[in-house]
C-alpha cells in the first residue's frame, strides 16, 4: 500500500489533469458567433412608389462603439497607468427614434403577417410615424421594425415586403387577422397605414439560430428602447407599453434597464394545462436547472424564455458585444450579462397564447438548452468568455 502522501499527490495530479482536459474541452466546444457577412449588413425596404429598394447599408452603432473603444485602448497604452475608457464614459450614439422592434424569422411565411398587423397597429398608435422622432423634445415618437430572416427557405422575405407595400401605399390596407384577433368576431380586424421605410428586412445568408438573428438585429437598431418579439405573435403586443413603464422604473442614472416579458402568472391557466405532461415536466425541470446554475438575479427570474424582452439603448453596449450563444439559450446569456454589469431587471406580466407552428422540438431542444446552459456557465466562470 503506497504511503498517504503519495496517494494525495497522485490524486492532486489526477485532478489537475482533469481540470486541464476540461478547460481544453470547453475551449473546443464553446460556441463562437460567426462574424456578419457583407450582405447581412444591408437591408431592403419598400420605397414611396411601392418598389423594392436596392440593398442599403444598415446603421451600426456597435461598429462605431467598438472603434472608439479600440482607439481608447491604444491611447491608454501610450500612457502607462492610464485606465481604458469604457461605458458609460463611452456611451452609445444617440437614438434616432423611440422604439425599435427586432423580429427573428425562420420560415415564417404563414405567421409573420398576422404578427406584424398587431405590431404596427400598436406602434403607430402609440409612437406616431417612423420619421417623427425629435431629439431633445421629450417626445416619444418614431418606430421601426427590423425583420431578420434567419436563412429562411420559404417566402418569409417576400411576405414581409408585401405587407410593408400594402400598408404603405393604401390608406385602408387589407387587414390580416393576427393571433389575438378573436375568431368568429363580427368586428373587422383593424389595419394600419404606415410611413415608408418603417419596416426593414435583413437577410442572413444561412441559418444562425434565434439568438444569432436577435443579436444581429440588435446591432443595427436606432431606437431609445429595443424589444425583440417572436414572429408568431404569441406575446400580446399591446403590453409593450407596460414593458417600457416597467423598464423606466428600474433604470439607473445612466439609463440602463431591462424589462422581461413574463408568462409566470399563466402557470395553472388553460393555456399551460393543455400542454402535454412531457412539455410541462421539461419546463419545470429547466427552471430548476436555471435556479441552480445561474447567478442570483438571473436565478430569481421566473420566466427567462419568453420571446418578448425590452432593453434601454444605454444597456446594449454591456450585453450585445459579449454575446456568444446563438441558439435557444441566448436569453439566459443576455440576462447574465445584464446582471454582471449591475443593470436592473424587472419582470412584467404580459398576455401570451399558444400559437401553432412552433419550431421547438420539445425533447431534443430541451436537452440542447440544458447542455448549452452548462457550457455557457462554465465558460463564463472559467474565464473562457470575458469582457475585453
Amino acid at each position: 500500500m503506497p504511503p498517504t502522501w503519495a496517494l494525495l499527490v497522485a490524486l492532486g495530479l489526477l485532478m489537475g489533469a482533469m481540470g486541464v482536459w476540461i478547460y481544453i474541452a470547453l475551449n473546443l466546444f464553446a460556441p463562437t458567433p460567426r462574424a456578419p457577412r457583407r450582405s447581412e449588413k444591408q437591408y431592403t425596404t419598400i420605397l414611396p412608389d411601392g418598389s423594392r429598394s436596392e440593398s442599403k447599408p444598415l446603421p451600426c452603432w456597435i461598429d462605431k462603439w467598438a472603434a472608439k473603444k479600440e482607439a481608447a485602448k491604444q491611447e491608454a497604452g501610450k500612457q502607462p497607468g492610464a485606465k481604458v475608457v469604457v461605458p458609460p464614459q463611452m456611451p452609445i450614439e444617440e437614438p434616432e427614434l423611440f422604439m425599435s422592434v427586432v423580429v427573428p424569422a425562420y420560415n415564417e411565411e404563414d405567421r409573420l403577417e398576422g404578427m406584424l398587423e398587431e405590431a404596427v397597429e400598436f406602434l403607430e398608435k402609440e409612437y406616431g410615424a417612423a420619421h417623427a422622432g425629435e431629439k431633445d423634445q421629450g417626445k416619444e415618437k418614431g418606430w421601426e421594425i427590423l425583420i431578420v430572416s434567419d436563412g429562411s427557405k420559404d417566402a418569409t422575405v417576400d411576405k414581409a415586403l408585401e405587407f410593408a407595400k400594402e400598408h404603405q401605399l393604401s390608406q385602408h390596407p387589407v387587414p390580416t387577422p393576427g393571433p389575438w384577433f378573436k375568431a368568429g368576431s363580427t368586428k373587422t380586424p383593424h389595419s394600419t397605414h404606415i410611413p415608408h421605410g418603417s419596416i426593414r428586412v435583413i437577410t442572413l445568408e444561412e441559418n444562425r439560430g434565434k439568438g444569432g438573428a436577435v443579436t444581429h438585429g440588435m446591432r443595427h437598431v436606432r431606437g431609445q428602447y429595443v424589444v425583440f418579439a417572436d414572429a408568431d405573435g404569441a406575446s400580446r403586443f399591446d403590453d409593450l407599453g407596460k414593458m417600457v413603464e416597467g423598464c423606466r422604473k428600474i433604470e439607473d442614472k445612466d439609463g440602463r434597464g431591462v424589462a422581461i416579458g413574463s408568462r409566470a402568472h399563466l402557470v395553472g391557466s388553460e393555456a399551460v394545462v393543455k400542454r402535454s405532461k412531457l412539455r410541462n415536466f421539461l419546463m419545470h425541470s429547466f427552471h430548476i436547472l436555471l435556479r441552480i446554475m445561474t447567478p442570483p438575479a438571473t436565478a430569481r427570474i421566473k420566466d427567462t424564455q419568453c420571446g418578448f424582452k425590452l432593453f434601454s439603448r444605454s444597456s446594449l453596449p454591456y450585453i450585445i458585444p459579449y454575446m456568444h450563444s446563438e441558439g435557444w439559450i441566448f436569453d439566459v446569456e443576455m440576462l447574465m450579462l445584464a446582471e454582471s454589469a449591475d443593470i436592473g431587471m424587472i419582470e412584467v406580466a404580459i398576455g401570451w397564447k399558444e400559437v401553432m407552428g412552433s419550431k421547438l422540438n420539445v425533447v431534443w431542444d430541451s436537452i440542447g438548452m440544458a447542455w448549452g446552459l452548462a457550457l455557457l456557465r462554465a465558460c463564463w466562470l472559467l474565464g473562457i468568455y470575458k469582457r475585453d
